[in-house]
């Protein structure tokens, strides 16, 4: 008789009713564990091959909730196909295949009358018309036309972009492989449950063919989520709250004085950088608007980074060091040399779901249910994205309907 001693779940004690010892016959033997024993075998090689076996299923026990979320449970977002061989102000135009525009005029002002106070919307629309003329295209033939489309006030539509930008909580998640492959996951929340509606899986073509992918929000034209197909992922997390009372700064900052809200940088970086490491050198280095942390996968060992910003260049790059142990990187709303708010619990239940996964068992499937385990995934999780860049055609979105709770 053979036992298989589960190690790293209870160490053995030495009165054997408390071991965590399981007597297993060959014959019982899974045939991946059964080795040849007589000749050369050992009991710490069958050991070594029932953890393997057994981790995914230990994984339930260890990391509560791991496990019971599936992407098929779960809806997806449409898509829509944007030309950007298209005039800037009908480009968004297939938008209305999709939604009604009453419907889109009534989400529009539901954001804006939550995140605005009704004084402030007031006070800066004479602001934003007057400023019109400096936002860059094709951004300003865009959003032109979203008002076109929508039948609403182009100053509604501007202070809606910049809605998006105030308060965009996340998780972000980047990972490698024994095998070298990259994963890129995200959760983005917002304090908007009509944005659950919005939601939409954006393709951008040129000359017919796919030049990047993104998720965002019908009428919104940038993105927090994207992926360059077999080059990088990219994913844009807040940074902090500072810009939470500034933000009306911000948008003056942006037109003004030139510098790219985070979102606008995201897509232009998309469209234009030529692989990952470009796309660093972009991302960190291109004056934005506001602080943010931008978390980017790339397509070949070792090409995974979290970007620290201020608003003028980087304050921290951290990348991935699997050498090292540092297989993933993890990235919510603060920095991640600081210890987070006590009442904010998302980077320590992702660490620890992430150790207790292993790189050996990282794949799409597994980094999902990371981020559906509560609190990562929370009350105002708007959807989750899964992408790796070296398999563009598993581009991955799915909308929390109810968001996440504890007794998921």
């Amino acid at each position: 008789m053979l036992t298989v001693r589960v190690g790293f779940i209870l160490k053995s004690r030495k009165r054997k009713r408390r071991a965590c010892s399981t007597p297993v016959s060959r014959r019982t033997l899974p045939r991946a564990v059964t080795v040849r024993l007589d000749a050369r075998g050992s009991e710490s090689a069958v050991m070594s091959r029932a953890e393997a076996l057994l981790r995914p299923l230990l994984l339930l026990l260890l990391v509560p909730g791991l496990g019971a979320w599936s992407r098929a449970q779960l809806p997806a977002p449409p898509t829509v196909n944007i030309s950007l061989d298209e005039d800037p102000e009908v480009r968004w135009k297939p938008l209305l295949q999709v939604f009604d525009v009453s419907y889109l005029k009534a989400a529009a002002a539901e954001v804006i009358d939550s995140t605005i106070p009704k004084w402030v919307h007031h006070a800066l629309t004479p602001v934003v018309e007057a400023l019109e003329d400096y936002i860059p295209q094709p951004y300003a033939g865009e959003i032109q036309g979203l008002a076109s489309h929508f039948g609403g006030e182009l100053s509604d539509i501007i202070m809606l972009n910049f809605a998006y930008e105030v308060t965009a909580f996340c998780t972000s998640i980047v990972a490698q492989d024994k095998n070298g492959h990259l994963f890129h996951g995200r959760n983005l929340d917002y304090p908007h449950s009509v944005l659950r509606n919005l939601t939409i899986n954006i393709s951008f073509l040129k000359k017919g063919e796919v030049a990047y992918t993104g998720t965002s929000f019908a009428g919104y034209v940038g993105l927090w989520t994207g992926q360059s197909p077999n080059k990088f992922t990219v994913s844009g997390d807040q940074r902090g709250s500072e810009h939470l009372w500034n933000w009306w700064k911000n948008i003056v900052s942006a037109i003004l004085y030139r510098r790219s809200p985070v979102s606008w940088l995201v897509r232009e970086t998309l469209e234009e950088a030529e692989d990952f490491q470009d796309a660093v050198m972009r991302l960190s280095k291109i004056p934005i608007i506001t602080g943010v942390y931008y978390i980017v996968g790339g397509v070949r060992p070792g090409e995974g980074v979290v970007i620290t910003r201020d608003r003028k260049g980087p304050a921290d790059i951290w990348p991935l060091e699997p050498v090292d142990g540092g297989w993933y990187r993890v990235e919510t709303n603060f920095d991640h040399w600081l210890p987070p708010p006590a009442r904010d619990h998302r980077r320590e239940a992702a660490n620890k779901a992430l150790n207790a996964t292993g790189q050996e068992h990282i794949n799409a499937d597994t980094l999902f249910q990371v981020l559906s385990l509560y609190p990562v995934c929370n009350g105002i999780t708007v959807y989750t994205t899964i992408m790796s860049a070296a398999t563009p055609e598993k581009y991955s979105t799915v909308i929390r309907p109810q968001g996440c709770s504890k007794t998921d």
